[in-house]
């Protein structure tokens, strides 16, 4: 059974003085197992400590609304925006198995319902037969249009018949798929690179978004993953995929210190429902156990 941040604090404060040193030694410990990182976690529990003890905060509730309160400025939101009538592209990076496909799926729904018009799937991942026939099976169940192309052609092709089919609707939202072969980085850069330049000139001023999808299991893999991908093409906003409040969710801190990438979106389960807006507040209080 997984221990979730939340109740390792619990434990922590069970039975024992908070003024000790080792008290906050032990919670950085904690911070660093909820994947915090080390730098970070150090940073945080010093700033911490000089507060409490400046302040004589000593009890559970108190540090814990001291430690929200330093967490809360890395947890970043982002909303976006389909805007009417313009071509609008957002595309979906990551490396396999993290959920992009399904993510799409769960993207075009929400936007759907959201009143977005002409919503297009792009099967741009042409390297793996089941990323195609997997997003065919969504746009069907879903009732919404994929456009996709014979197994490894040109993934900047498909994504360039989606926006112009979009284009010619008087606009919409493309949400492309992409491969993640990340063993390849070399290549995989240079892919993105390609699919990159067409979404740009595709979609009109300010409507190209490019959203990493992360799963939250993986922990400091994930900050990783971000930096390959943001210094590749640039990321816009995270897709959060895999996550409920027991898991290791506190690379998002990193990902937000470091980075400076906000999160758009996070998804908790397989169902075409299960995603809904990142909002940092409850995802502090749900990391904490506030």
């Amino acid at each position: 059974m997984k221990v979730s941040f939340a109740d390792k604090i619990k434990s922590l404060f069970s039975g024992r003085s908070a003024e000790s040193e080792a008290f906050f030694d032990d919670l950085a410990d904690a911070l660093i197992e909820g994947d915090v990182g080390a730098k970070n976690a150090m940073e945080l529990i010093d700033c911490l400590e000089d507060a409490c003890k400046k302040e004589k905060i000593f009890d559970q509730k108190g540090i814990l609304l001291k430690l929200k309160e330093a967490l809360l400025p890395f947890a970043k939101e982002c909303r976006l925006q389909v805007q009417d009538g313009k071509t609008n592209v957002w595309m979906l990076l990551g490396v396999n198995g993290v959920g992009k496909t399904t993510s799409a799926a769960k993207i075009a729904l929400m936007q759907s319902k959201a009143g977005a018009q002409n919503i297009v799937l792009s099967a741009s991942d042409t390297f793996r037969a089941a990323a195609v026939s997997q997003l065919s099976m969504h746009g069907e169940k879903l009732g919404i249009r994929v456009v996709a192309h014979q197994m490894g052609s040109d993934p900047a092709a498909v994504v360039f018949d989606a926006a112009e089919s979009v284009k010619a609707h008087g606009g919409g939202l493309v949400i492309a798929d992409t491969a993640g072969r990340l063993h390849n980085k070399e290549n995989l850069v240079r892919e993105l690179e390609k699919i990159d330049r067409v979404c740009s000139e595709k979609a009109d001023d300010s409507c190209y978004k490019k959203l990493l999808v992360l799963d939250a299991t993986t922990g400091q893999n994930a900050l990783r993953q971000a930096e390959v991908f943001n210094e590749a093409v640039g990321v816009d906003a995270i897709v959060l995929t895999k996550y409920d409040s027991s898991a290791k969710g506190g690379v998002l801190f990193s990902i937000g210190k470091d980075l400076n990438i906000p999160v758009a979106f996070v998804c908790t389960g397989e169902g075409y429902g299960d995603i809904s807006l990142f909002e940092a507040e409850k995802y502090v209080d749900d990391f904490l156990g506030l």
